[in-house]
């Protein structure tokens, strides 16, 4: 099966336009601040669209990840959890959904999964073979 996996993504405050939009720093030789755009936009319409790269809010949005392939889904959570448990999250002790890939937010976030609303053609429909889930310790030891 194939689901999508819906959630709050990472929040990460105030940001200026370099790096909320990828807007390039400007050259040396610029008179005003080099980490702003070169223009706000044409004389009319005598305001500011909001398609140009500004400053604010960045993540804290709800997004949604398409197509994430559920790999595994059980009862017990010790036959995936690693010894001494999953960095900053702890041992899973109830029911667990194993996805491939990654899914928006911070970890211990509320992530809401459906089933997969566009598809994709192609892709494989049996059930993946899990041959070896890895539960030596991830804290180095």
């Amino acid at each position: 099966k194939y689901v999508d996996a819906i959630a709050v993504t990472k929040g990460k405050g105030t940001e200026g336009p370099v790096q909320r939009w990828g807007v390039k720093v400007q050259p040396r030789k610029v008179q005003q601040a080099r980490r702003h755009v070169g223009t706000l936009g044409p004389w009319r319409p005598r305001r500011i669209m909001r398609s140009v790269p500004n400053s604010g809010q960045m993540g804290y949005h709800q997004r949604t990840d398409c197509n994430k392939r559920i790999l595994k889904m059980g009862e017990d959570g010790s036959e995936v959890t690693p010894n001494g448990g999953f960095l900053r999250y702890g041992p899973i002790r109830e029911e667990f959904v194993m996805l491939a890939g990654s899914t928006p937010g911070t970890t211990k976030r509320l992530v809401c999964l459906r089933q997969a609303m566009r598809p994709k053609k192609g892709v494989p429909t049996s059930p993946p073979t899990i041959t070896h889930v890895d539960t030596s310790s991830q804290q180095g030891g």
